[in-house]
């Protein structure tokens, strides 16, 4: 029976191991998505923590199987060796026992029954054969009884120490499972300041959205953009049929650029989810409005096709306003040529960054130095709105600022001083690390090691004006040193990580309020956070003369480009720019294709006329959007363009050489292969692929690990030969070591 119920067991811990093994495979191969052009560390953490605890449950399950395996070596197996060999024999005597015993009982019985008439010599030759039989009944009696005291003292050490074995390995299995969760530990405390500050980015981020969102809501005319050389959204477009099926309007997403005359058109059906099929490429001759007496339907104009005399398009947009946008896109008849690209003007508060500015700023910190360091939820707290803009106006009038006491006076709570320094430091005109280097302290959070982060943001604050500068020192100073917030953090609950979260959308904010610069807030909340834990390095030494501007900086490997197809377990990331496939469309010819090159090699470059696209898609998808112009320079659009568009556009060097510029290795190509999806955020740059490349060699500016077979695994610094251009965007095919393989285009350099 306890071997039998022993099997049961080993059964359901094999049944429990297998659940286990499925369970740590569902883990290793679930994968994160993300909005946005980069992830921050803790983010990146907990993208690989799901492998972390698949890995942890297979160290588990291996210990497991041990165990089960000796489970089946010192219980089972010896169990049924003792029921097979001792207990089978002790069956054989009883049956042989039992036999005799029958036998003598049989014989008594008839001995018993003789007649007592019987001659004395009969008599006598059966009470001795009685007598034999009892003798060998009595000698087979004494050998099953030692049969049975002997498996019973068997049983005391060849069954229980089996037992033992057992439980020492159970114990063998509890004592790995515990080793393994103390070597755990450590990652375990470390996931959860990852989690804890992501929810907090979250939360601060949240609001910001909502803000935004409310903004939008508002002036939703206002959040919108567009171009008079450049059109992109959704249109319908009439597909005429033979009769008598008459014709049917599908849904395009439509792509316009205005030096080419090119149309890009992908069917598209938002009930699926995707594209219908493959896109089409028509050329512009001629555009002109329809008006309603000549079709049933409102918001239409036509097309003449160029390469397709006769053919015409009937196309209707969404609204009257989107249709105007489209004709003047298009250059179509009865257009309205008026500019739709505005920035809308900040409204100036009375804030000044000034010499009343230092005197507010230097007031609340004394104050809140003084009697609130210990309050929980410092500076994340808010104040009582009305009471926060009496204290604010009573600071910045220069009759009353000098009566206002806010060390020793109770009459201003300390949530409500620190809500008027956050609120005067939003009021200033500019925030103060300044819209101009506002997309150059992202970049160096978004990549790159700890130390290089730290230098770029170190070059930078020294590129801020004199009084931002000093300004910026006072008050991460204040939540820096010894009476600071941070280091008081175990009273105020106000980590560096929280006041990151309070002091990021404060200190930093882009000049356009869109939901791609929403994208960038944890972001500012990262460069918050190191400017507080380097407050000493960053504002009391001076930057390496020789560091190279910061967004020519790249420490850590880019992004391998997106293969083709899509292999199992492959990290399925939400595309950063919704249509990159112009890329792949731009590849075809048209009449008089305009000869595109855009520079790669400096920042710099850039600055020259070309009519390369910059598509920026706005808070309301990508239909509203943004276009270089055939006479604006990229540097000028760079001044003015939302920050995650300028970082996608920033000229990485090689971190080995930094004062060598690189064939832009950190850059990864778009994918054209993206499904058109309707909203997008950030930003792309679209630009003409590279020129086809065969027979060259070629240098390793970063380390990789193949994978997929098809790949190559390398080293930094590895020479491949024989490198050519892959059929896979993004990628070369090349030989290393004999080995011929598929390498990321942005982790080599071409010799």
């Amino acid at each position: 029976e306890l071997a039998k119920k022993g099997k049961v067991l080993l059964g359901s811990i094999l049944g429990l191991s297998a659940a286990q093994r499925k369970f740590a495979h569902s883990l290793r191969d679930f994968k994160f998505e993300f909005i946005g052009d980069a992830e921050t560390d803790d983010e990146r953490c907990i993208d690989a923590s799901l492998r972390e605890f698949s890995n942890f449950l297979k160290n588990l399950e291996e210990q497991r199987e041990i165990m089960a395996l000796s489970v089946t070596e010192t219980l089972i197996k010896p169990l049924e060796k003792f029921r097979k060999e001792q207990l089978g024999a002790v069956k054989e005597e009883k049956k042989k026992f039992d036999k005799e015993t029958e036998k003598n009982y049989s014989l008594i019985d008839k001995h018993l029954n003789l007649s007592a008439k019987k001659k004395d010599s009969h008599l006598q030759e059966a009470d001795i054969q009685v007598e034999q039989n009892r003798q060998h009944f009595y000698e087979l009696s004494l050998e099953y009884v030692c049969k049975l005291q002997e498996i019973q003292e068997r049983k005391k050490f060849e069954f229980v120490e089996p037992m033992l074995s057992f439980f020492q390995g159970m114990f063998t299995f509890y004592h790995q499972g515990h080793e393994l969760a103390k070597d755990f530990n450590h990652y375990k405390m470390e996931l959860q300041i990852n989690i804890q500050n992501t929810r907090t980015r979250f939360e601060g981020t949240r609001s910001e959205v909502e803000e935004l969102m409310n903004k939008i809501r508002q002036n939703p005319k206002d959040q919108k953009r567009a171009s008079q050389f450049t059109a992109e959204g959704y249109l319908y477009v009439q597909e005429k049929r033979p009769a008598p099926f008459g014709s049917s309007w599908v849904k395009h997403y439509c792509m316009y650029r205005k030096t080419a005359k090119r149309l890009n058109m992908i069917p598209f059906e938002h009930r699926s989810g995707g594209k219908l099929g493959d896109g089409d490429v028509i050329f512009l001759k001629e555009c002109t409005k329809r008006h309603t007496d000549s079709i049933d339907r409102r918001f239409c104009f036509d097309i003449e096709v160029a390469d397709r005399p006769g053919v015409a398009l009937t196309m209707q947009a969404f609204s009257e306003e989107e249709r105007k946008q489209w004709l003047e896109a298009l250059g179509g008849k009865e257009a309205l040529f008026q500019s739709f690209n505005r920035v809308i003007p900040k409204q100036e508060g009375s804030a000044q960054l000034d010499k009343m500015g230092f005197t507010i700023l230097r007031k609340c910190i004394n104050a809140v130095e003084t009697r609130g360091i210990n309050d929980q939820g410092l500076y994340r707290v808010v104040g009582v709105s009305s009471k926060v803009q009496r204290l604010l106006s009573m600071l910045m009038d220069v009759k009353t600022c000098n009566e206002v006491d806010l060390e020793n006076s109770v009459d201003w709570e300390v949530k409500t001083i620190t809500s008027a320094l956050k609120q005067y430091l939003r009021s200033l005109p500019e925030p103060l690390m300044t819209y101009e280097l506002h997309g150059d302290f992202i970049v160096p959070a978004k990549s790159g090691s700890p130390e290089s982060r730290v230098n770029a943001i170190h070059f930078l604050v020294h590129k801020l004006p004199e009084k931002n500068k000093e300004m910026l020192d006072i008050l991460v100073k204040h939540l820096t040193n010894k009476i600071s917030v941070s280091n008081h953090s175990k009273q105020n609950l106000m980590t560096v990580a929280n006041l990151g979260v309070v002091f990021g959308p404060t200190l930093m904010r882009p000049q356009e309020e869109t939901v791609a610069a929403i994208m960038d807030l944890k972001f500012q909340n990262i460069v918050v956070e190191i400017l507080i834990e380097n407050h000493e390095k960053i504002f009391r030494t001076l930057p390496d003369a020789t560091f190279p501007e910061p967004t020519s900086l790249s420490t850590s490997p880019p992004n391998a480009p997106p293969r083709q197809s899509k292999r199992p377990g492959q990290r399925n990331k939400r595309p950063v720019a919704v249509y990159n496939l112009c890329l792949d469309l731009e590849d075809g010819d048209g009449p008089n294709p305009p000869k595109e090159d855009t520079p790669t090699s400096s920042l710099d470059s850039l600055s020259s006329p070309s009519p390369t696209t910059a598509t920026v898609h706005g808070p309301l998808g990508p239909d509203r959007n943004h276009l270089l112009t055939d006479g604006e320079s990229f540097g000028e659009w760079a001044a003015t363009a939302p920050s995650q568009t300028r970082s996608t556009m920033v000229q990485w060097l090689n971190p080995q050489s930094p004062t060598t510029p690189s064939s832009n290795p950190a850059a990864p190509p778009p994918s054209p292969k993206s499904s058109p999806f309707p909203f997008s955020s950030p930003a792309t740059i679209v630009d003409k692929p590279p020129e086809s490349i065969a027979n060259r060699k070629a240098r390793a500016v970063y380390p990789c690990e193949a994978e997929h077979s098809s790949e190559l695994s390398f080293e930094i610094g590895a020479v491949f030969e024989d490198v050519q251009t892959s059929r896979e965007p993004g990628w070369l095919e090349g030989t290393l070591n004999g080995k011929r393989g598929l390498i990321p285009q942005n982790y080599v350099k071409l010799l």
